[in-house]
């Protein structure tokens, strides 16, 4: 599982003479750095690829979202790229040097200059406009919160519950990454509680994010996707032998969400969904840590220990 997490997906020590050199040589190992919530929340591997699966599904289900993943990319022929590139990304901010979690911030920034077009569902159209651009600033905080958001569900869900002051405290670590790709203090939540007040705003019956018709469609790539990208052999096994495995990540969507998609969700799915879970959680300790630790995380410990 190692090896596959690998394909799937050092710092030089100066003797130092004051507090204010050590702290800046500690700013450029991580944005973050080992003390921070968000180094401990990200590093199980499962946990984060069932993450990534809802935050995707979040995501596309704001319309506009939505629009934009299905007019520029591939995602239908290969979701495996995207979830690659979204963990890819994130997990380089959370976990990569200074230099390279701004290097990485700037590329996103740049790339999404150029996605926006026209809006193609005439509902999303009625209530957004003509057009989309994803460097709207509303839109980039959505995109943010699903992933912060996301880390927090899964985590209590298949590890154990966080206390409010883990939960505030990685929050807080990830609003300067909201400001540096562009959402004002004006739209990005002070803390903890506003955060979760605006997932609620977001998702209510009246709120912007309303589960469309492309994002149904691309749901169920998503959900199903084709294996053939993963490695040749693979292609020729349906997909319902292996749609399953994708319900618990199902089981971490707001229900309002779920419904929008309208997936099955009846005692059949509710059984396997606990099962999984249950074997993940009583699996975890007996694991040994290296083999179910992102590599990321994992070059990030190994840069710690240079030090």
């Amino acid at each position: 599982m190692r090896r596959m997490l690998d394909r799937f997906f050092v710092l030089d020590a100066r003797a130092v003479a004051d507090t204010r050199d050590e702290a800046a040589r500690m700013n450029n190992l991580s944005l973050y750095g080992p003390q921070s919530q968000a180094w401990r929340l990200n590093r199980e591997a499962t946990l984060l690829l069932g993450a990534g699966t809802r935050a995707l599904l979040m995501q596309i289900a704001h319309p506009l979202v939505a629009e934009g993943v299905a007019q520029h990319s591939n995602f239908r022929e290969d979701p495996w790229r995207r979830l690659r590139a979204t963990l890819r990304s994130y997990l380089t901010i959370v976990y990569g040097t200074t230099t390279q979690a701004r290097a990485e911030i700037g590329r996103l920034n740049r790339f999404h200059r150029d996605v926006r077009g026209p809006v193609r569902d005439p509902a999303a159209a009625r209530s957004f406009g003509p057009a989309y651009r994803a460097r709207d600033p509303e839109l980039s905080l959505w995109v943010h919160a699903t992933l912060i958001d996301a880390t927090l569900v899964a985590h209590d869900r298949w590890i154990g519950n966080l206390t409010h002051a883990q939960r505030a405290g990685f929050y807080d670590e990830t609003r300067p990454i909201g400001r540096a790709f562009g959402v004002p203090d004006t739209l990005l939540p002070a803390d903890i509680e506003a955060f979760e007040a605006y997932l609620e705003r977001m998702i209510a019956p009246d709120g912007p994010v309303q589960v469309g018709s492309i994002a149904r469609d691309l749901a169920g790539v998503i959900l199903r996707p084709p294996l053939g990208p993963v490695h040749p052999i693979l292609a020729g096994i349906p997909a319902g032998v292996y749609a399953w495995t994708m319900w618990p990540a199902v089981d971490l969507l707001p229900e309002p969400i779920r419904i929008g998609y309208g997936l099955p969700w009846g005692r059949r799915e509710q059984l396997v969904s606990a099962w999984l879970t249950a074997g993940y959680r009583a699996w975890r300790p007996i694991l040994p840590v290296g083999f179910r630790t992102m590599p990321w995380a994992r070059s990030a410990d190994a840069r710690l220990a240079t030090r």
